[in-house]
């Protein structure tokens, strides 16, 4: 069920058009030394948002530190509360129709994620 979700979020739910755009992003950003830690959130951001169904986003306990807190902050604040605004706004879209709900969970479960990447680990479920 969790693949044929995935292959419906990719074409009907952006997935593979979010996919593009955080690689694209997370290149550019990469070009600066400084940025090098952002573009690796927006990689991870960009293959969890491929094949969200079936995956969950763990808050890591040992990331619990001040450059983590920091770098949340300085993610926010550039950036990262407009994208977490562009999935709430994709998420209540799809949640208009009673077949766009499961895709509107997915984007908001992108959305926790895309608010403070750093200190979170995705993961797939076994089962």
């Amino acid at each position: 069920m969790k693949t044929i979700g995935n292959l419906i979020w990719m074409v009907l739910g952006g997935g593979l058009i979010l996919f593009i755009l955080y690689f694209i992003g997370g290149m550019l950003i990469c070009l600066t030394i400084i940025g090098i830690p952002f573009g690796i959130q927006l990689f991870k951001l960009g293959i969890f948002s491929l094949a969200p169904f079936g995956q969950s986003i763990d808050y890591s306990k040992t990331g619990d530190g001040c450059l983590n807190l920091l770098f949340n902050i300085l993610w926010i604040l550039l950036g990262g509360i407009y994208v977490t605004i562009t999935h709430i706004v994709f998420a209540v879209i799809m949640a208009i129709t009673i077949i766009g709900i499961p895709f509107a969970l997915q984007h908001i479960k992108l959305a926790a994620y895309a608010l403070v990447p750093f200190g979170t680990i995705s993961y797939s479920d076994k089962y």
